[in-house]
């Protein structure tokens, strides 16, 4: 089980973020957010994927008064991006918008980033404090370097104290970069010197093959070791796959409940037609169980050497013998099964494990 840093809690929309609060699903929008129709069409259609927030990029002061009819048709809570332009920042507030995003070191002035706090702080919104490789200070980009782990922590404490001088708290901060292992440090110092709800996130990783390999590195790295209260996939694809690709991070981090499905690689030793079964089996369980109320672990084994003994650890399993299966239930052998049996008497194993209380 894992161990969650502590953090504060921060309330976006219907979300919590930190504090304990579940670890909730971000993605952000590829439509001209002026185009509210098309914008909210998206931004529903990330929902269903599995997205618990949406970020959406404001530029134009168009594209903050498209908040307002953007808000009026989705549920999940929407977060405007801005940069530079503090007045889009409250325009944005003004509209409706349940969180900002800024870098308040590009927003200009302390009378500037005092009116958005201002305005946040009126209508209980909170900021999130962005910091990325690219966007760093020129004095600590001066002091250190390079966009070193030490310099993205840094410049985020600088710019969440830059807010907190207001009195202004309901603050979340990100520190991302292209660089897992600098994304995996500077997390690691932020986490141990604040108490703020962090936004993990690995910054142009790239399309989907390497960006899912590379988030789930950096992302899943911090989320084992407790730390991390809400994550984006970034990926150079349809928006949709970054939802899926965060949700299955999360299960395969034992955060979110799921049908875990343990299936070995296959060898020389396999004696049954192990791939089609096994994708066979996760089709139908992720079209039948797509939010299961209970994680159950399914082994899914192609021989007798290690098949018995992982399919008895696991809540359910198959073990392959000579063309053939042997199901187990907790460690029992329930029966043999053909292979044309095996997903369906697993289904329904499955099934009947979901109705039972624990």
């Amino acid at each position: 089980m894992i161990n969650r840093r502590a953090s504060r809690k921060v309330r976006v929309g219907n979300v919590f973020i930190g504090g304990g609060s579940p670890v909730s699903v971000q993605s952000m929008t590829n439509t001209r957010t002026a185009d509210a129709a098309k914008t909210a069409e998206q931004i529903n259609a990330l929902e269903k994927a599995g997205c618990d927030i949406v970020r959406c990029s404001v530029m134009t002061k168009e594209d903050a008064a498209a908040i307002y009819a953007i808000k009026s048709a989705v549920n999940v809570p929407v977060v405007a991006d801005i940069h530079f332009n503090y007045r889009l920042a409250i325009e944005a507030v003004e509209a409706g918008a349940d969180k900002i995003r800024i870098n308040p070191g590009n927003i200009g002035s302390p009378d500037r980033i005092k009116a958005v706090c201002e305005a946040c702080a009126a209508k209980s919104i909170p900021i999130r404090v962005g910091v990325n490789s690219g966007s760093l200070e020129k004095e600590i980009l001066a002091k250190y370097s390079s966009p070193c782990a030490e310099a993205l922590a840094e410049s985020a404490i600088h710019n969440a104290m830059l807010l907190e001088r207001y009195d202004f708290q309901d603050i979340v901060v990100s520190v991302k970069s292209s660089d897992i292992s600098t994304m995996i440090k500077a997390n690691r110092i932020l986490a141990e010197r604040t108490d703020y709800p962090l936004h993990l996130g690995v910054t142009e990783a790239g399309t989907e093959t390497m960006g899912i390999v590379k988030s789930s590195v950096g992302i899943g790295s911090l989320l084992c070791d407790g730390i991390g209260d809400t994550i984006r996939v970034s990926l150079t694809e349809n928006v949709l796959r970054e939802a899926e690709a965060a949700i299955n991070l999360l299960r395969a981090c034992r955060i979110r409940k799921s049908v875990n499905v343990i299936s070995c690689p296959t060898c020389g030793r396999t004696q049954v037609d192990l791939i089609p079964v096994v994708h066979e089996l996760e089709e139908k369980i992720r079209s039948r169980f797509p939010d299961p109320p209970k994680s159950l672990d399914v082994a899914v084994m192609g021989c007798a050497v290690n098949g018995p003994g992982e399919a008895r650890e696991a809540d359910l399993g198959i073990a392959g013998g000579v063309g053939e299966f042997l199901l187990f239930r907790k460690g029992e052998i329930i029966c043999k099964l053909s292979q044309d049996k095996a997903t369906d008497a697993v289904l329904a194993e499955i099934e009947k494990a979901m109705a039972q209380d624990d």
